[in-house]
């Protein structure tokens, strides 16, 4: 009976002892993970801006899916494909945008077949702001095939400022010198013979 007595005390300090320590880890690990949480959610929020402008852009496309086809292959002999299309996958910006802002003209080859059609000019006479003509041109850069970097808002409005009041669609000779071997468009800079003033563009 004594020695029970005697124990008592000595297990309830103990008892103590082990749900203060039991706060003080559970604390603590709250704490870790608290700090870490901000950049976790910066990550998604990231995430999330590039999820939203790519269903922006796949929304946009709808009105190219029309003669482009959904595939992005186009209809042989009347649209060219998208896909894998030097013109769409430039790395020279200003190709692609000036195409949408512009629309297109005359003959343009693509894959070695020759195309003959007139696209709109969806920056001006549908019009389509900045970011919208980023995302449209993000996504097709993107699928169907493609994987050339993106298009900005700010690449656009640089093009959109250079083009001006220039309402006269692009056509294909006056492109073709802003590619470069296989695609790839040349530095941006010099003139080249037939090119207008928007032959140097922003990267």
């Amino acid at each position: 009976m004594g020695r029970s007595d005697r124990s008592t005390p000595y297990h309830g300090r103990t008892l103590e002892w082990t749900v203060a320590i039991a706060l003080m880890l559970g604390i603590a690990a709250c704490g870790g993970g608290g700090e870490k949480q901000p950049a976790a959610g910066d990550t998604g929020a990231a995430a999330g801006t590039q999820t939203a402008a790519m269903n922006a852009g796949e929304q946009a496309f709808q009105r190219c899916a029309t003669c482009h086809l959904p595939t992005g292959q186009g209809m042989p002999g009347v649209y060219p494909p998208l896909a894998n299309s030097p013109y769409a996958n430039a790395a020279n910006p200003a190709v692609p945008i000036n195409i949408v802002i512009r629309g297109l003209q005359g003959p343009i080859t693509v894959h070695g077949e020759t195309y003959n059609s007139v696209m709109p000019a969806y920056g001006t006479g549908v019009p389509m702001s900045d970011d919208e003509v980023a995302a449209v041109l993000t996504y097709v850069r993107s699928n169907f095939g493609n994987s050339s970097p993106p298009i900005t808002a700010q690449q656009v409005a640089q093009v959109r400022a250079q083009i001006g009041s220039n309402t006269q669609p692009a056509t294909a000779a006056e492109l073709e010198p802003m590619l470069g071997a296989g695609g790839a468009a040349a530095s941006s800079g010099g003139s080249t013979t037939g090119a207008t003033k928007t032959d140097t563009m922003p990267r």
